[in-house]
């Protein structure tokens, strides 16, 4: 009788022990941890990077070489027709995309090439027919590009103006360089020639000393902010000035150096690896690639937190209306895909942070 309890017993602790097992697994702690409110729009995305909205459809640039169109429920994978052959570097491909303001059924974007000179980067502007993009007319040739580092964030300003991001193509020096376009805030009119009211001279440079600056919006004053990769973490938020050196490869995260500009916000010892951007009342709501998730930084308070997480990497984010969309980046070859990755999501924006 005596051995039968403890048989008995040792078979209660043994199904405790798994129950308890059971409700601490990596599954339901995800589960627990879930994102409210969230709304799957569109699914079986190839490595997306950039969302736009013509009050229709929304288009997404495809780092493969495509634009995928929503409307409603129904997706249409638009062909992208280049002059040059994509290049498939890491981080390469096409990256930014944004619709013209001023011709319909135009848009401008960014891509990596390859040709018998080497890897670039270029602007083009591109023309949509019959559901297919045609490579219209090159704005912009000869970005710097390397193993990784491209930039490719492309967006319009409320000037008017095409603001582009560049990378230092891991050539740290060429983002001190004013006459290199690497490292830099480019900013162009629609027609590819350089504003008379540009920082410099017959120059396209806006800011320079950027590492690998990947985000771009603007406030309600027509102020500028960027997100920038650090090396090593110490990621960035910057308030960009016209003429202002932001300090790679000499400064980064809070050190300073006379005529360098330091960040709004960094990530310290952390890594954010912030990509797109987008601005709504006071808050700078950012992708986070690593952080997996989105942060909301609060500018008037300098205070930020993460309001989406465990969804894996975030390339963009966009706003319209009260709402919250953005794309997860799983399948870009540093992710862990899961099925129908990736993903276009939308989220009410938060009440408050």
């Amino acid at each position: 009788m005596k051995k039968y309890l403890l048989i008995m017993i040792g078979i209660i602790f043994l199904l405790t022990g798994c129950l308890k097992q059971e409700e601490n697994s990596p599954q339901n702690v995800q589960q627990t941890n879930k994102n409210d409110n969230m709304e799957i729009i569109a699914q079986d995305l190839r490595v997306p990077w950039a969302i736009d909205w013509d009050g229709t459809s929304f288009y997404i640039s495809e780092r493969t070489g495509s634009i995928m169109k929503i409307t409603g429920d129904e997706k249409i994978r638009q062909k992208l027709h280049l002059e040059k052959k994509l290049s498939t570097a890491a981080e390469a491909g096409v990256l930014g995309f944004v619709l013209h303001p001023e011709k319909k059924n135009d848009a401008f974007l960014y891509y990596t090439y390859e040709d018998e000179n080497g890897q670039f980067n270029r602007v083009v502007e591109i023309r949509e027919k019959n559901n297919e993009w045609f490579e219209e007319k090159v704005l912009l040739d000869h970005i710097p590009s390397g193993s990784f580092h491209h930039g490719g964030r492309i967006k319009i300003g409320p000037d008017k103006k095409l603001y582009i991001t560049t990378g230092d193509a891991t050539d740290a020096m060429i983002a001190q360089d004013k006459t290199s376009l690497g490292g830099k805030i480019l900013r162009m009119n629609l027609d590819g020639t350089i504003p008379n009211d540009n920082p410099y001279p017959n120059s396209l440079v806006y800011s320079y000393g950027h590492r690998n600056p990947q985000g771009l919006a603007w406030d309600e004053t027509g102020q500028l902010y960027s997100s920038e990769h650090g090396s090593i973490a110490h990621d960035e938020i910057n308030l960009i000035k016209p003429k202002g050196n932001y300090g790679w490869p000499f400064i980064q995260g809070y050190e300073t150096k006379e005529g360098m500009i330091t960040p709004l916000f960094h990530s310290g010892d952390h890594t954010w690896a912030p990509s797109g951007i987008a601005y709504h009342q006071g808050i700078l709501y950012v992708a986070q690639l690593r952080g997996e998730g989105i942060l909301a930084f609060d500018l008037k308070n300098k205070t930020y937190k993460q309001i989406v997480s465990n969804v894996g990497r975030v390339r963009d984010v966009f706003i319209l209306e009260d709402h919250l969309f953005f794309v997860t980046n799983n399948t870009d070859g540093r992710g862990t895909p899961v099925k129908h990755d990736d993903k276009l999501i939308k989220i009410p924006i938060p009440k408050a942070i």
